[in-house]
């Protein structure tokens, strides 16, 4: 019988004197003269299982060669050790080499820092740390969906190469099919993109939102979750270039809907994590952040707090001789702001709402002040921001306004506008990146490390 360690593990007390197979890699193997051990993950858990050999396996001495990283085919029986500090173990019968492993293989079994193992991203997740974030990314993924799908939202699979900038900021990667070296230009010595593969200027999406906002307006309740982009020059442990966004979109839905639904949404997932991760958060609390079990049960059993902008600038400025970066109205929050206002002052999580119009998007809904917009920050102890989102302008002429305003090309923007002018409603959404959550949960806190492959400035290995 095949299982996954997982299965084993569930399962072994109906299993005890039974043969089972088992597939994975060696941790660590230290063997004697006459029997040896074998401490075998093979992924599906974090815990090792202990192979036991001795001398009747016909390999013994081969075996006992046998190095970190090796991957092997085990057959056994299931041992039950109530008296040992794991609960059973399995005594080998058969053990078959499946690909050796030199001694130069990095990972040995020792401390690694997480610097290193960034250079090593191909063999990283065989270690406990990585092994526990990738699980636990897979899960928070799958949460996501089933949230959303248990509300009847549909699912939205946003373009990767696009024409539109949703942020208007710029920082976009180019995708071109010109020869860099040839580049056919006009008269005044601009690319000529006619002559490219799509016939204009295209770029890796900066977000799904747009598109969503269209079947918003078909489907009434949507959501993307993908892969997104962001030429951005820095360097800070929460900034990536390719990065996974989570953005629903509601029709009929105003700021106060939007809220809803982050909160909503935020607590499902932990609470699915919290129920189906325990193993890989006991780690981390205990390895990682102390106390971030505690942490998560909280925001769960919390209230999330409503704070205007505004008040939220007075309460900082009051305290800006603890700050870095001294604040003032109208200027955006910095981390430090952010855990201010949720570790220091409302000890609880805090949504920040009706932000100036001057540092939000274009596409945010106006307010009566005419100053602010219906914008609002998700603000969780421990992280700082977390979550993004509006009321989005569902009025024409107002749009096109700020989009002038703003030097948003409208000719490019046309199908934006279309929304509004055929049948448009009030609607709203938010943006959550998803590496932010698994940052979160796991506390982890480089956006390196909860990638499989990260990639940042100067940084495109594997």
């Amino acid at each position: 019988m095949k299982l996954s360690m997982r299965q084993l593990s569930q399962s072994f007390t109906q299993l005890a004197n039974q043969f089972v197979t088992v597939q994975g890699w060696i941790r660590t193997n230290r063997s004697q003269k006459e029997f040896g051990f074998i401490s075998f993950n093979d992924g599906s858990t974090l815990a090792t299982l202990q192979i036991v050999y001795d001398r009747s396996l016909p390999n013994f001495d081969e075996v006992a060669k046998w190095r970190v990283g090796c991957s092997l085919t085990i057959t056994g029986k299931v041992v039950l050790t109530p008296q040992n500090k794991q609960a059973y173990e399995l005594k080998a019968e058969t053990m078959i080499l499946e690909g050796d492993s030199p001694e130069d293989f990095p990972i040995q079994p020792k401390r690694h820092s997480k610097e290193f193992l960034r250079e090593q991203a191909h063999l990283r997740p065989r270690t406990n740390l990585f092994n526990a974030v990738f699980r636990v990314r897979s899960l928070l993924a799958f949460a996501i969906h089933e949230f959303f799908r248990s509300r009847d939202f549909l699912y939205v699979h946003a373009p990767i190469i696009t024409a539109s900038d949703a942020e208007g900021a710029g920082e976009m990667f180019h995708v071109t099919t010109l020869d860099l070296n040839k580049l056919p230009r006009l008269a005044d010595g601009s690319i000529d993109y006619t002559k490219d593969f799509f016939g204009k200027k295209t770029n890796l999406t900066v977000s799904g939102q747009l598109e969503a906002e269209t079947f918003a307006q078909a489907f009434k309740n949507v959501y993307t979750f993908g892969p997104t982009f962001r030429a951005e020059n820095s360097n800070t442990p929460r900034h990536a270039s390719e990065f996974w966004m989570i953005e629903p979109e509601m029709a009929f839905a105003d700021l106060e809907d939007d809220m809803k639904l982050v909160e909503d949404m935020i607590k499902y997932v932990i609470n699915y994590i919290l129920k189906h991760a325990k193993e890989e958060l006991a780690f981390f609390d205990q390895f990682v952040a102390p106390g971030k079990l505690m942490q998560l049960q909280s925001l769960v059993d919390s209230h999330i707090f409503r704070c205007e902008y505004a008040e939220a600038i007075k309460i900082l400025e009051k305290q800006n001789h603890l700050f870095e970066n001294k604040i003032k109205y109208g200027d955006d929050l910095a981390t430090e702001h952010e855990k201010y206002l949720t570790d220091v002052h409302f000890k609880a999580p805090v949504f920040v709402i009706n932000w100036p119009k001057e540092i939000k998007a274009f596409y945010m809904r106006l307010n009566d002040d005419g100053k602010t917009v219906a914008a609002m920050d998700l603000l969780v102890p421990g992280s700082g921001e977390l979550v993004g989102g509006s009321q989005r302008e569902e009025r024409y002429e107002m749009l096109m306004k700020k989009m002038i305003d703003q030097k948003i090309p409208v000719s490019e923007m046309e199908w934006y506008l279309d929304l509004r002018k055929y049948g448009g409603t009030k609607h709203s959404g938010f943006g959550l990146g998803f590496e932010r959550l698994v940052m979160y949960v796991t506390g982890v806190d480089n956006i390196r490390d909860v990638l499989p492959f990260p990639r940042t400035p100067k940084n495109c290995e594997f």
